[in-house]
């Protein structure tokens, strides 16, 4: 019986203190919720989308995508531009029928048009494919890199998906037209927000560029290319192909501008043009493989510099 007092009155006092735990905790949080809370600067979304805050959203996306490719060992790219409006045989035969049956002459008579440049999606997807099984035989790797989004850049992503290669994807935020297709590598699909950010990135790491059949996008992508290696401002050697003869020389007479002196005879030697895969195959890769010794003496310098600086 006296065990049993013991015990209840033991209870009672361990119930006590719980209370006034519980009291004191409360009390606690209490106070805690008063106190005035700071969030980390760079966690502000209200600052990050800010006009003031726009250093720090370049910078970010300037330094975190090289981050990325070291991560994942991407040091190489071959560049594919092109219309994002672009169809294959196949897609453009199934668009059509639906079109034809909702009775929409517009989009008939646009994919009408579209046909004409057809043919790119599928030679884009076997350039792609075919650069990518000679890469893997190569000492280093080299991967497909796009726009990120549908048609000829589809197609290059594609192509190396049907390769069983990894490819990048430089997508950016548009109104239209601008979405990831399917077969990007997810951890190499990047987002931009800045044109001028993702063009560095393009042309950083690209060892050849393949222009397909595109609009002012396209247009716009190559001329900056070529101005820069006419200029010397990109001082390294890489192939640059015109795909698809009848369209640019319809688009554009280069060979006037060389005529009427607006720039030299030897500009035109920048780039290439070809129509067929074989073709373009053959000559992007006997180039990059001549240009291979340019990089490794880059990479080489580099170390030596790097070596030196600290044997000081």
């Amino acid at each position: 019986m006296a065990l049993s007092k013991k015990t209840e009155k033991a209870a009672k006092a361990a119930a006590k203190t719980a209370k006034k735990s519980a009291k004191a905790a409360e009390k606690s949080a209490n106070a805690d919720a008063k106190k005035p809370t700071a969030m980390l600067v760079g966690d502000d979304p209200v600052f990050m989308g800010s006009p003031e805050g726009r250093v720090t959203r370049v910078m970010a996306e300037f330094m975190a995508p090289g981050a990325r490719f070291r991560e994942l060992g991407v040091d190489n790219t071959i560049i594919f531009f092109g219309s994002a409006r672009t169809l294959g045989p196949k897609a453009l035969k199934r668009e059509l029928s639906k079109a034809e049956a909702a009775g929409d002459r517009a989009r008939i008579a646009k994919l009408h048009r579209l046909a004409e440049v057809g043919r790119f999606y599928d030679d884009a997807r076997e350039l792609g494919r075919r650069l990518c099984e000679w890469s893997k035989k190569q000492p280093e790797n080299y991967a497909i890199c796009t726009g990120g989004g549908p048609g000829i850049m589809e197609a290059g992503n594609r192509g190396s998906c049907d390769a069983g290669a990894p490819s990048v994807a430089l997508n950016i935020e548009l109104p239209f037209e601008q979405h990831p297709n399917p077969f990007i590598t997810p951890e190499l699909s990047l987002q931009f927000n800045y044109f001028f950010i993702r063009k560095y990135w393009f042309l950083y790491m690209a060892k050849a560029l393949v222009v397909f059949p595109g609009g002012f996008g396209t247009l716009d992508e190559f001329f900056e290319a070529v101005t820069l290696i006419q200029t010397h401002k990109m001082d390294k050697p890489m192939p640059v192909v015109l795909y698809g003869s009848k369209f640019w020389n319809e688009v554009m007479n280069l060979r006037h501008l060389a005529d009427t002196g607006m720039i030299d005879p030897d500009d035109l030697m920048i780039f290439r043009t070809f129509d067929d895969v074989d073709s373009a195959f053959d000559y992007l890769t006997k180039e990059i493989a001549a240009n291979r010794k340019y990089y490794r003496g880059i990479e080489d310098e580099r170390r030596n510099r790097t070596s030196n600086i600290f044997e000081r």
